[in-house]
């Protein structure tokens, strides 16, 4: 009788403790979405390993609680590795130089310019992002189709345009016979370019991107007045097109590491993002419909969460801090361990304030040239303070064949313009 006594009060015990604190946590399935309706009961249980409240950041979660954000959990997926990326790396990476003052870094030719970061290194944060700046597995020359799509979280859907985004790496080639363009001078040309409604068509820029500390040569271009003017060397902040996105805010970061004052790796975590990222994400039979971008939530309030997959990836926590005069105070960007690709931002006004969230979605696939590269599916910039976001569909496309660096000038952007 004494050991049946002994076994009942432990199982009293343990009834008790699972009332206190919850229930047991299990491993939940894939396709299980993570919402604000179920958020507490799952955030103990697990996926792939992680436990769920792991897996969230603090404005993620937030999102799920406040602003209709629906994951579906998706087991992660190994991103392929371009093996010329690798030789490249091998190659060129011992000859790559920091320079700690400046943060500039010289000799880069091509590959990962610093495959090896200790924690204890104290400009770690920089090094990694000049891993991406360099070498974002994008492809030698990137193709891109998107829409911007203006959305207010309160009425949904008020504007949508068509642009075309063209960037010519001059270095890291990895499909040529030479890594490098030129004397090594310019880092990357880049159109960006309105293609609809009517009244927009024809705006674009031309941006040269100088291998060195200064800033971006940019010109801008108006199709009604015919004429390019160049802009100011801090174009890279400014919105693009009247949205809610900046020119630092592309790809999530588009800025030279060294312009920033200082990146400082706060930790590693394991995140859930969208790294498979749909290739049906839009539909052109059903234009001027909701259902023309199956991967933005146009349906219901907010209207700009995204409809995919989310799947876990290790990242680095980095906090990041502009320049003063640029818009944001601070960002903290979750910059994947594997590929250095930030998949988001949480960037804060000069009150110190949370402002925006910058997000990024996208896939492994091989470019025209046959090499692996990571494809932007999306990308989105939300103005929680003016409840309004700018969320983009990308139809990606990497090293199309023919396309020379001579297609990257000023008069060529005016004949697209056309």
């Amino acid at each position: 009788m004494n050991k049946f006594h002994k076994v009942a009060r432990q199982l009293v015990s343990l009834s008790l403790l699972v009332a206190a604190t919850g229930a047991i946590a299990a491993e939940v399935p894939a396709g299980t979405v993570v919402d604000k309706s179920n958020i507490d009961a799952v955030k103990n249980d697990t996926f792939d390993g992680h436990t769920i409240a792991s897996l969230l950041t603090d404005k993620v979660e937030w999102q799920i609680r406040n602003w209709n954000l629906k994951l579906t959990l998706d087991h992660a997926k190994p991103i392929p590795v371009e093996p010329r990326l690798v030789e490249a790396t091998k190659a060129y990476s011992n000859q790559v130089k920091f320079d700690s003052k400046t943060k500039e870094v010289t000799g880069y030719v091509a590959g990962v310019p610093f495959p090896d970061i200790q924690a204890s290194d104290p400009d770690a944060g920089f090094k990694i992002m000049w891993n991406f700046y360099y070498a974002p597995r994008e492809g030698d020359v990137v193709y891109n189709d998107s829409f911007i799509l203006g959305v207010n979280g309160s009425s949904g859907l008020e504007t949508k345009q068509a642009w075309i985004y063209q960037r010519y790496y001059f270095k890291n080639r990895l499909l040529d016979k030479q890594p490098v363009v030129g004397d090594g001078s310019v880092a990357a040309k880049t159109f960006l370019l309105a293609q609809y409604p009517e009244d927009i068509k024809g705006i674009g820029t031309f941006t040269v991107r100088s291998d060195s500390a200064k800033f971006e040569d940019t010109w801008a271009y108006l199709k009604s007045a015919r004429r390019a003017r160049r802009l100011s060397g801090g174009a890279w902040m400014d919105p693009i097109g009247g949205s809610d996105i900046l020119g630092d805010d592309n790809n999530v970061f588009n800025a030279r590491p060294s312009w920033y004052k200082n990146f400082k790796v706060v930790g590693k975590r394991w995140i859930l993002a969208v790294s498979d990222g749909r290739k049906d994400n839009r539909v052109a039979s059903k234009s001027g419909t909701v259902d023309e971008f199956p991967t933005v939530d146009l349906k219901n309030a907010p209207y700009w969460n995204p409809v995919e997959k989310w799947q876990p990836r290790e990242v680095y926590v980095i906090e990041a801090t502009p320049p003063d005069e640029h818009p944001y105070s601070k960002r903290v960007m979750y910059v994947d361990v594997d590929t250095f690709r930030p998949w988001y931002s949480e960037n804060y006004d000069k009150k110190g304030e949370f402002w925006k969230f910058t997000m990024s979605q996208m896939r492994s696939g091989v470019s025209d040239g046959g090499q692996k590269v990571l494809i932007y599916t999306g990308f989105g910039v939300i103005d929680f303070k003016a409840r309004h976001a700018s969320i983009v569909p990308i139809m990606g496309r990497s090293d199309p064949v023919g396309i020379t660096e001579d297609h990257w000038s000023l008069s060529n952007l005016e004949q697209l313009a056309k």
